[in-house]
């Protein structure tokens, strides 16, 4: 896959950041007392796995001016070596702007996960292409990938217009662009055809595509099986036939993939994952996985996709660090994974959990 080999950022996303609570001690959420409470998107969780490794990354979003929650996120973006660049705007009031809340259940056993968002008042939702000086930042600085996720492109008007922009733009600059599809009901509701034709026209500049069965059914109108209640070795034979109808269609991807999960309970998953790299497809077979918070898995497979493509990596080996990188942010409260080195992400690939000293 041909990527632009000099540049500042490695990854790129543009996002609107929030702030996440979890009970302490996977506690449920209508009876705790006391929340753990960390800096969140989906999309800059995907940049944790190479920012994490030493690789500068970005995020392209907005904030409230003076907010204290505001300065949080800031400071976790910093530790986690993620540059980001936003216009602050004012609050307008108690009723005016402020970041989301993305309020989070673990569960437990059989007790599901539960997630609750709390979005009323984004400012997450105005960003805008014109709020960044793309030149600079494609042109002069540089980006290896812009990754953009469904969440963000369907989030508003302003928020779709804001990715089509910009991945137009990456492609002027010889960057690869990534499109993890992600599709939300809630998100889509009122707006179907609109987004229809959006969702096209980035997956038209997408080196990189990723998402299920349903998120290509329902984002891209391609016609398939329900996507629930298969045994995963029918989901993988079934997600092989529909992506040879997508990259008929958007022959400018070169990397289709998708985790494969069934879930067994809160806290054991059976964990795969399929990637088509040219005409050859990887299939990385279900394995069962001991899970802290799901939440936060599939972008950790995302994020160890794009640092194996960073790096030049053979289509298998990115994904199998993929794989492994969504087991490292199960095994985590946070919703991110934070490898400390390559190293352990490979061990986690080849099963050895023996004490490292």
């Amino acid at each position: 896959m041909e990527r632009r080999t000099a540049y500042q950022y490695a990854i790129a996303c543009p996002t609107s950041m929030g702030l996440r609570i979890t009970p302490e001690n996977r506690m449920a959420v209508q009876n705790s007392n006391l929340f753990y409470l960390q800096a969140t998107s989906a999309e800059s969780n995907v940049l944790n796995i190479a920012s994490s490794l030493g690789r500068e990354c970005l995020v392209l979003t907005k904030f409230v001016k003076g907010s204290p929650m505001a300065d949080l996120i800031k400071r976790q973006l910093r530790a986690r070596n993620i540059r980001f660049e936003g216009l602050e705007v004012e609050q307008g009031g108690p009723w005016g702007y402020r970041h989301q809340f993305n309020i989070a259940d673990s569960g437990f056993g059989l007790r599901a996960p539960r997630v609750w968002n709390d979005r009323a008042g984004e400012v997450g939702r105005t960003i805008s292409a014109d709020d960044f000086d793309v030149g600079r930042i494609f042109g002069a600085e540089g980006v290896g990938i812009l990754h953009i996720s469904g969440l963000i492109a369907a989030m508003s008007e302003d928020t779709t217009k804001c990715c089509l922009a910009l991945a137009k733009a990456a492609k002027q600059y010889g960057t690869l662009v990534s499109f993890d599809l992600n599709y939300r009901a809630s998100f889509w509701k009122g707006r179907e055809e609109e987004l229809s034709q959006a969702f096209h026209e980035i997956a038209s500049c997408a080196d990189i595509l990723i998402g299920n069965e349903e998120d290509f059914q329902l984002c891209l109108g391609f016609k398939g099986p329900e996507a629930g209640g298969r045994e995963l070795s029918a989901k993988i034979e079934s997600f092989k036939a529909m992506i040879a109808q997508v990259k008929q269609k958007y022959p400018n991807a070169q990397m289709f993939a998708t985790t494969l999960r069934q879930v067994i309970s809160a806290n054991e998953h059976l964990w795969g994952a399929i990637v088509l790299a040219g005409d050859e497809w990887y299939v990385e077979e279900p394995r069962e996985i001991q899970v802290m918070d799901r939440i936060g898995g599939g972008d950790g497979f995302s994020g160890g996709l794009l640092y194996g493509v960073l790096n030049g990596w053979a289509p298998e080996q990115c994904l199998q660090f993929g794989w492994a990188s969504g087991v490292l942010a199960a095994s985590s409260l946070n919703d991110y994974a934070e490898p400390a080195d390559e190293k352990q992400v490979w061990d986690i690939y080849k099963g050895n959990a023996r004490v490292q000293r």
